[in-house]
């Protein structure tokens, strides 16, 4: 479409498997035309799971990445076992949770942070683990349930971290009080792990 090669720089990276409703990334080409132009244009290239959604121009030193000021991911989690044209976009738990133990860890995780127990961090000398959790509402609607997580910045695996923390929690694997020993220490247990990649969504990033 641009007739020449383009580099796209995205947001972030997101897991294999996870989804995103509100992706962004920016490139530098020229286009004479309009932006929704563009984007019919290249909704006859791509495959049907990926669509562009609007096109804006911004200026010369915009970064998608780099200018990003916070995200806000979702995760759904089915309370049973999800049908097959529910179960690719969450996660299927059987067993009961107990709400008041979650909500009790939730608590706990609200806020600024250090986030390294609730990573797969690389130990970067030059990276901070520290993140604040602006966001973590739980919602259950029947069988459904909708754990929304926004924060200045996700750590790689944060999020689905965070989810299954309070899944264990929930299911007495964890108690609530051990989140903030997690917090503290920094040191991961084998009692957290990462809620599986598709019920992840990333919902929104912002910018400033």
């Amino acid at each position: 479409i641009l007739q020449t090669p383009v580099r796209i720089h995205g947001s972030g990276r997101t897991d294999t498997g996870v989804h995103a409703l509100a992706q962004v990334f920016h490139f530098d080409a020229a286009w004479r035309g309009t932006p929704q132009q563009f984007v019919r244009a290249v909704a006859t290239k791509l495959p049907a799971g990926v669509q562009v959604k609007t096109l804006r121009p911004v200026r010369r030193d915009f970064h998608a990445q780099h200018d990003a000021r916070g995200k806000r991911y979702h995760y759904r989690i089915f309370l049973g076992n999800a049908g097959p044209f529910e179960a690719p976009w969450c996660w299927s738990w059987p067993r009961p949770l107990d709400w008041e133990r979650i909500e009790a860890a939730a608590a706990c995780l609200r806020g600024r942070h250090d986030f390294a127990a609730f990573s797969a961090w690389n130990g970067d000398e030059k990276a901070t683990t520290v993140r604040e959790l602006h966001r973590l509402d739980i919602r259950r609607r029947g069988r459904r349930v909708r754990i929304t997580l926004e924060a200045d910045g996700f750590l790689y695996k944060m999020a689905r971290s965070i989810v299954g923390a309070l899944v264990a929690v929930g299911a007495g694997k964890l108690e609530p009080e051990a989140i903030e020993t997690l917090l503290r220490t920094g040191r991961r247990v084998p009692a957290v792990v990462t809620a599986p990649a598709q019920g992840l969504f990333l919902e929104r990033v912002f910018y400033g």
